[in-house]
């Protein structure tokens, strides 16, 4: 059985809206400032042990704008290569190279994605997606990548989630970002 990890970027006080600046809002492109070699390395490894991509509309829109443009690196050219799973009850198509729409009963969709073979199902973003995976128990571990940054407003990622989880580990880098690993105890 495959599994669902979610990874995302967050700041100390919960938001993680716009971490790389595109969306335009007061505070965008808080990420930026704390990329390295170090920080490659784990976001390589990390994107190397999946080999699909589940997201939402809005994410999956921004990364269709962004990455196919993106060649001849390790990240890059897996990132756009690999199949990318869209949840979206509006969206007619999905161009991005190996891009499928997921309709109808998304639980039950997603739940038959995690029993092909395979390895990990990659969620960055994709906020409302992850607070419904949440609610029905299909997230397998969550990677929260905090950096040390207060934004004092913008969009929290966990909205009415009630969930107890297990810490795994934790990596610091030397930019002060630190990547919490969990489990949640369904």
């Amino acid at each position: 059985m495959r599994r669902i990890v979610v990874t995302e970027f967050v700041s100390l006080d919960g938001i993680f809206e716009d971490p790389g600046g595109a969306e335009g809002f007061k505070y965008g492109g808080w990420t930026m400032a704390y990329n390295n070699d170090e920080f490659l390395k784990f976001k390589t490894e990390e994107l190397m042990a999946a080999d699909a991509q589940l997201l939402g509309r809005v994410t999956y829109e921004g990364f269709a704008e962004a990455w196919p443009e993106r060649s001849g690196d390790e990240f890059s050219d897996k990132f756009n290569s690999m199949p990318k799973y869209v949840v979206s009850k509006t969206l007619k198509k999905a161009s991005w190279n190996n891009s499928h729409i997921i309709k109808g009963d998304i639980a039950r969709e997603i739940a038959k994605l995690k029993e092909t073979t395979g390895a990990n199902i990659l969620i960055s973003g994709s906020g409302e997606l992850v607070n419904f995976l949440f609610e029905e128990g299909l997230i397998d571990e969550i990677r929260l990548l905090v950096y040390p940054v207060v934004l004092g407003a913008g969009k929290k990622l966990f909205k009415g989630v009630h969930a107890k989880l297990k810490f795994i580990e934790a990596t610091p880098f030397k930019t002060g970002v630190v990547a919490f690993r969990y489990e949640p105890q369904f």
